[in-house]
């Protein structure tokens, strides 16, 4: 209730409903009262007029003297239904003529009503209306009452007849006295009030009903959207928008309300997507980080296994060589049949093994330049295939190929890139064990499909090595490409694989991938740049 008469919608409603109400009840007063005097002076008029009738239809039988003519006269008139009675009185206040035949020839107070038009002063007699005076009284059973009082003037016939005789010097010989009832006026007067006031409650009904409508249509229900607009825009509702109703200043308001949500949700838009823009740049730029820390961080180790490698691999290589060659001498002198010349024959392929270990650190430390010229991929895989084709098959090692034929040549180091295919294939021989399948594709990639770490070097070719062997724990595919990283059994293979071929793809502006699900094999990308784009390389 309390909220309810706090409410805008009540507040208008109830002060407009008053000032209808005081604006209609003065209009109605004045309007009744108009009505009243407006009906009174009407019935004044009509029987003033009514006295001047009977005084002009009185004079002749006056003049002949015919009293009896006269109160016929008389009689008729004050028989009629709307008048009380009809008297003529004497200027002394005698009655000489009435409709009330019990009040003929009685004497009337001289200081009534209808006897004041002839006891007058000279100048209020001289002032006083000739066609009636009227008056308001209250009769002795409480009835209102209209008495209109007509003077009958002396004129010069009535001073020459036989029946009054009177002197020229009097203007007055009597008076005409007529009274009505009020009963049917006063009750015309109370229906037309009733009626009035009906009217004006049924206007304040129907203009209260019509202007809350107004109002409820026009202001109430435009704040009531501003009022729910507001809420769900508190609420963080950016997408609702309120009706505009009309073009008045309230729609005109409903549209500005409108622009401005639309402006709050493009700008949070806006801010989110910046939000997430800036968002992903930190992502980005945090991996790039974390990839160049890691880079940095191979790098450094490369470099200082590179020295090391160098050291040891200088050191041991003199020895070794005089091992192998003396051992080469020993061996030529025994037979080949005997005990000590398998011994020797196993020190020579040990000390051959070691060599190859040598080399292989000999390569790694020394940061080769690639000597580049276009070539055709495919080829270089076919002829890598040839050499691991009849290993694989007597490990019952299924080769599979899938090489795009419509492939460009490729901006690349012939020899360097079929020592890293060959380094990938070995080991996916190694993985299968027996009985497997490799699958070698080739295939061309536009700039935008690579690798984030080279998509500006244009578009590139994609090889791709497959196999079904043992895969590589999770743990460790972080580590494949370390130096002297290896899972193979000891003497099996040295770490450095992976590690070279790497840092020889990186030299071709590109780079190596690797997916493995331990139990199901391995997948190998390698990514090559396919034009010599912002190459630094050597070429052919």
């Amino acid at each position: 209730m309390v909220e309810m008469r706090n409410s805008l919608k009540f507040k208008v409603g109830f002060y407009l409903l008053i000032a209808l109400t005081i604006a209609v009840f003065v209009f109605s007063m004045v309007l009744v009262r108009n009505n009243r005097e407006a009906l009174l002076q009407q019935v004044i008029g009509n029987s003033a007029q009514l006295s001047q009738v009977v005084i002009r239809s009185t004079r002749f039988a006056m003049l002949q003297n015919k009293p009896s003519q006269v109160n016929q006269i008389i009689q008729d008139v004050g028989d009629q239904q709307e008048i009380e009675k009809v008297r003529i009185l004497s200027k002394d206040g005698t009655i000489i003529h009435s409709s009330k035949r019990d009040e003929i020839g009685s004497q009337v107070d001289q200081q009534a009503e209808s006897c004041l038009a002839c006891h007058m002063d000279e100048k209020a007699r001289n002032a006083s209306p000739k066609f009636g005076r009227s008056r308001f009284f209250t009769s002795d059973n409480g009835k209102r009452m209209l008495g209109s009082t007509a003077v009958i003037p002396n004129e010069a016939s009535c001073a020459g007849a036989g029946c009054h005789a009177s002197p020229d010097d009097e203007s007055v010989l009597g008076v005409l006295d007529i009274i009505y009832p009020l009963d049917d006026i006063d009750a015309t007067l109370r229906a037309n009030t009733y009626t009035v006031f009906g009217l004006s409650f049924g206007f304040i009904l129907l203009a209260s009903l019509l202007v809350s409508y107004m109002i409820n249509r026009m202001v109430y229900l435009p704040l009531r959207d501003l009022d729910d607009g507001a809420d769900k825009l508190a609420a963080g509702d950016l997408g609702n928008k309120i009706p505009v109703r009309s073009k008045d200043e309230f729609g005109h308001l409903a549209e500005s309300f409108n622009s401005m949500t639309e402006a709050l949700r493009k700008s949070r838009v806006d801010l989110e997507e910046w939000g997430r823009t800036l968002e992903k740049k930190v992502e980005e730029a945090r991996h790039e980080l974390e990839l160049a820390h890691a880079e940095a961080a191979r790098s450094e180790k490369l470099a200082s296994v590179g020295l090391l490698a160098a050291g040891i691999a200088h050191e041991l290589n003199n020895p070794l060589t005089g091992v192998l060659t003396f051992s080469h001498l020993v061996r030529k002198n025994l037979p080949d049949d005997s005990r000590d010349a398998e011994d020797l024959d196993l020190v020579i392929r040990e000390t051959k093994r070691c060599a190859s270990i040598i080399r292989r650190l000999l390569d790694f430390s020394r940061e080769k330049t690639p000597e580049k010229a276009y070539g055709d991929l495919n080829a270089i895989i076919k002829d890598t295939l040839k050499i691991v084709e009849q290993p694989a098959q007597v490990e019952d090692i299924e080769l599979v190929t899938d090489l795009d034929e419509n492939l460009p040549p490729v901006w690349l180091d012939e020899n360097l890139i079929k020592q890293v295919i060959m380094n990938m294939l070995v080991n996916a021989r190694h993985a299968i064990g027996r009985d497997g399948r490799i699958t070698i594709s080739t295939r061309l990639r536009r700039q935008e499909e690579c690798p984030e770490a080279i998509a500006d070097a244009g578009d590139f070719a994609e090889i791709t090595i497959a196999d079904t062997g043992c895969g590589i724990p999770e743990q460790d595919l972080q580590k494949v490409f370390d130096p002297f990283f290896t899972t193979k059994d000891v003497g099996r293979g040295t770490g450095l694989g992976l590690s070279v071929s790497y840092g020889t793809v990186e030299s071709h502006r590109g780079t190596i991938e690797v997916d493995s699900v331990e139990g199901e094999g391995t997948e190998f990308r390698i990514y090559l740049a396919i034009n010599k784009k912002n190459d630094l390389g050597t070429s052919l």
